[in-house]
C-alpha cells in the first residue's frame, strides 16, 4: 500500500455544507434526529437531479421522504414515477466515479478531537430500519463519520432504495461516508437472493439497464478500511497471503507480459500490502490466484477453533481462530528504535525518527456478514440477539461482529422468527478502541410486500455453495 495522500481519507471541511442546493420541488424536512412520526404522510414530489449536479442535505432529506412514502403507498412497478431512470443514472454515475478512485483499503482519519465514527453492519434491503438508524445515530456530519460494512441488498424488499440512499450520502459527503463491499454486492448473490428481481420489478423494461449499472457500481466498492489507525473493518474479515512467482516471459515482441502464477503454500494471514493489490473488480468466482483475497475478505468467518482453515461451511473464504486475530493485530505492532508502534511500509509521523515508518496500533477488528441464522450454526460463538457479538477477546484487542438488520430475515419459511435486534457501533476519541454498542428493534409496522426470491427453497448463503453455479455469464 502506498503512502500518498490519495489513500489518506479525511472528512469534509467545515464549509462543505455551504453549497446547499434547493430541491426542484418541496421536500419534507427532517430534523437532525427525527422520530418516526415526522416521516411523510402525503405524497412527496418526484426526485429530479440538481442542475449543477451537486447534492445537498435538503435533497437527501427529500429522497428519504420519497422512499419512505413510496414503500408504503406505491406498487413496485410505480417506482420510476418517483425516482426516474435519468435520476438513477446521474446518481450512480456520480457515485461510481468517487468509489472507483478509492483504494482497496481506506485509511479513514478523523478531523477533530470530538469526532466519532459510526460503523454499520448488514442492512439487507431493510430500508425502514436504515432510516431509523440514521435518525438514532444522527445524520452523517462533519464530526460524525459513517462506515457501512456491506450487504446493502438482497433478502429484504427495498435493497434498491437502501443502496441508492447510501450512494446519495456518499456523493454529498465523499470524505465522511464510506461504503465497503459485502458478499451480496455480487452478481451471483443478487441473482439468487432477490435484488435482481427487485430491480426488474421496479424498473420494468429498463430493469436490465438499472441492474447492470448497479453491478458496475458494486465493482467500485472498497474492500476494507482502517479507522483512526486503530480499527480494521471488513465485511467478512481476515484473508490469506498469496505468494506469486513470475512465469517465463513469452518469446516474441507481440507478448512480453509476465503472467503471475500463485504458489501452493500452506495458509497464512495476508498483509495490507497484498490487500491493496487485490482485484476488487471481480464480482464472482472463480476465487483463485489473485482473486482469492477479495473472496476471503467478503466471505470468511471467525471460529473458536485455533488456526486458519478453508471455510467448508460456506465453500468460500476462511475460518480463523482467536490466535489468528491476535496474530493479525500483532502483525501491525512493530517497534522502531524509539519504541513507537509501527507498520512497515508507511511514512513515520515522528519527526525525531528516521525510520520512514508510520505509527499504527490496531486494536479492533469489526466485521459483519453473520445474522442470527448463521450464528445458530457457529459452535462456541455468541448469538446475534442484540445485533452484535464480541467473538475474540485476545491480548492485543478484540474481534467484533455487528449486524444492523433487526427481525431478520424479512421473509421466513415458518412463523418462528429470530426477533433479533440490529446494532451499530460508535467509536470515540481519543483512542477509538472502546466501542459503544447501540442496539435497536425493527420498525413496525413494516409495509406488506411479496418476496423477490424463493426464501423457502433457496440455499442459505452461510451454507455450502455450489461454486460452479456461482460462475455467471454476462447479461
Amino acid at each position: 500500500m502506498s503512502s500518498d495522500d490519495s489513500n489518506n481519507i479525511s472528512p469534509i471541511s467545515k464549509d462543505a455544507d455551504a453549497d446547499a442546493c434547493s430541491p426542484s420541488s418541496t421536500a419534507v424536512t427532517y430534523s437532525d434526529n427525527p422520530s418516526p412520526s415526522t416521516l411523510p404522510t402525503v405524497a412527496p414530489d418526484p426526485l429530479s437531479w440538481p442542475p449543477d449536479g451537486k447534492l445537498c442535505l435538503e435533497w437527501i432529506q427529500h429522497l428519504m421522504s420519497v422512499f419512505e412514502w413510496s414503500s408504503r403507498n406505491l406498487a413496485p412497478s410505480a417506482f420510476p414515477s418517483v425516482f426516474p431512470v435519468p435520476v438513477f443514472d446521474a446518481l450512480v454515475l456520480t457515485a461510481s466515479k468517487i468509489l472507483h478512485k478509492e483504494p482497496n483499503c481506506l485509511q479513514i482519519n478523523t478531523p477533530d478531537y470530538d469526532s466519532t465514527v459510526v460503523v454499520v453492519g448488514d442492512l439487507h434491503g431493510q430500508l425502514h430500519d436504515l432510516l431509523f438508524l440514521l435518525q438514532d445515530a444522527g445524520f452523517p456530519a462533519q464530526n460524525r463519520i459513517f462506515v457501512f460494512n456491506g450487504d446493502y441488498v438482497d433478502r429484504g424488499a427495498w435493497g434498491l432504495e437502501t443502496f441508492l440512499l447510501l450512494l446519495a450520502w456518499k456523493v454529498f459527503m465523499p470524505h465522511g461516508v464510506f461504503l465497503l463491499r459485502g458478499n451480496h454486492e455480487s452478481k451471483y448473490c443478487t441473482s439468487t437472493y432477490g435484488f435482481e428481481k427487485e430491480v426488474l420489478a421496479k424498473y420494468g423494461d429498463k430493469g436490465k439497464h438499472v441492474y447492470r449499472k448497479c453491478l458496475g457500481c458494486f465493482e467500485g466498492l472498497p474492500l476494507a478500511s482502517i479507522i483512526a489507525e486503530r480499527v480494521y473493518t471488513a465485511h467478512g474479515g481476515l484473508f490469506r497471503s498469496i505468494s506469486v512467482a513470475p512465469s517465463k516471459r513469452s518469446k516474441g515482441k507481440k507478448n512480453r507480459r509476465i503472467n503471475l502464477i500463485p504458489e501452493a503454500n500452506t495458509l497464512c494471514l495476508g498483509s495490507l500490502e497484498e490487500l491493496s493489490k487485490a482485484r476488487r473488480s471481480v464480482l464472482d468466482p472463480p476465487w483463485e490466484g489473485l482473486n482469492l483475497i477479495p473472496g476471503d475478505v467478503l466471505w470468511s468467518d471467525p471460529s473458536m477453533k485455533p488456526g486458519l482453515s478453508p471455510n467448508k461451511e460456506r465453500g468460500i473464504g476462511l475460518l480463523w481462530g482467536p490466535d489468528c486475530t491476535e496474530e493479525f493485530l500483532k502483525k501491525f505492532k512493530l517497534k522502531c528504535v524509539l519504541g513507537e508502534w509501527l507498520v512497515v511500509g508507511f511514512a513515520c509521523q515522528n519527526l525525531h525518527c528516521g525510520c520512514n515508518l508510520q505509527v499504527w496500533r490496531l486494536e479492533l477488528i469489526i466485521r459483519s456478514h453473520e445474522g442470527p441464522d448463521a450464528r445458530e450454526k457457529r459452535p462456541g460463538l455468541g448469538g446475534m440477539d442484540e445485533g452484535y457479538t464480541i467473538d475474540h477477546d485476545v491480548e492485543s484487542g478484540k474481534l467484533i461482529t455487528v449486524f444492523s438488520a433487526p427481525d431478520y430475515p424479512q421473509f421466513q419459511a415458518t412463523e418462528e422468527r429470530y426477533n433479533n435486534k440490529g446494532a451499530y457501533v460508535v467509536l470515540k476519541p481519543p483512542g477509538f478502541d472502546n466501542p459503544e454498542f447501540h442496539s435497536f428493534e425493527a420498525i413496525t409496522p413494516r409495509p406488506k410486500v411479496n418476496p423477490y426470491y424463493d426464501f423457502e427453497e433457496v440455499i442459505d448463503s452461510d451454507e455450502d455453495l455450489d461454486l460452479a453455479s456461482m460462475v455467471t455469464t454476462d447479461l
